[in-house]
């Protein structure tokens, strides 16, 4: 059976675990990556690695920037140092500057600016690659990811501008794109333009996706095949050819060990 590595799938927030980790497997997902969110997230996918050893998991320590003022943010960064050697990267993290009120709130901003700063410190002391969420703040999350020295850097779900895409790629980083590439004429376009090499795909479950029958449902990391046969159909290669290319960029991207394809 051919194999698929999702890039990015949040198992904490997924109802049943262990039933979509069994259908995922079923499905021929390989390895998935796991970004931590907040603390109760990061401790969850560490967890569930040590209970199951197929699909192999990989987490990775991250407060997203949506928690970065949350109660519980020390520890998160306490946890995430102390743990940082059985991670694959750091992230989820970034900024996300898409909503008005954020946007109106210097404070907020700021808050996210240091969260994201310390997790480039993080990477850059481990070596290890940054997902970064950059809604809405595109530009300057590359500035500071590229200004803290990072290495290896993917940009999850890219859906921004063509102008910073070339930057994000001639830095030598990668973007992922999830199911919405079937329909998402941003993420379509980042696709078009970035070259298969420098392309991750991922589910983001359980984000919601839309099914036949006109409903949107959670999806599983076995549904990281959709994202692929779109991205084949719009870099114009054959499945085959998408699905070798793709996994070897998440291995290069996530140094993952043991992998068998």
């Amino acid at each position: 059976m051919q194999t698929i590595i999702d890039t990015h799938a949040h198992f904490h927030d997924i109802v049943d675990p262990v039933a979509a980790l069994q259908a995922s497997a079923a499905s021929g997902v390989s390895d998935i990556i796991l970004p931590g969110v907040d603390l109760r997230s990061n401790q969850c996918h560490l967890a569930l690695r040590a209970a199951h050893a197929w699909p192999r998991l990989h987490p990775a320590m991250g407060l997203h920037p949506a928690y970065v003022s949350d109660a519980s943010t020390e520890d998160c960064f306490v946890f995430m140092r102390a743990h940082m050697a059985e991670a694959v990267a750091v992230g989820e993290t970034g900024l996300d500057f898409h909503y008005k009120w954020v946007r109106a709130d210097e404070g907020k901003k700021k808050e996210q600016r240091a969260a994201f700063a310390r997790h480039l410190d993080l990477a850059r002391e481990f070596d290890l690659p940054v997902i970064v969420h950059s809604r809405g703040a595109w530009r300057e999350c590359l500035d500071m990811v590229t200004s803290a020295g990072i290495r290896r850097a993917d940009f999850h779900w890219y859906s921004g501008p063509e102008d910073v895409l070339k930057d994000v790629l001639d830095a030598g980083f990668v973007i992922s794109c999830s199911v919405a590439v079937e329909y998402s004429t941003e993420v379509q376009r980042a696709i078009l333009y970035a070259p298969l090499g420098s392309i991750l795909v991922e589910t983001d479950a359980p984000a919601k996706i839309p099914v036949p029958s006109g409903e949107r449902v959670p999806s599983i990391p076995g549904d990281v095949w959709r994202a692929l046969r779109a991205v084949a159909a719009i870099k114009g290669v054959t499945v085959d050819h998408a699905l070798a290319t793709v996994n070897a960029c998440a291995c290069a991207v996530f140094n993952l060990p043991g992998f068998k394809g």
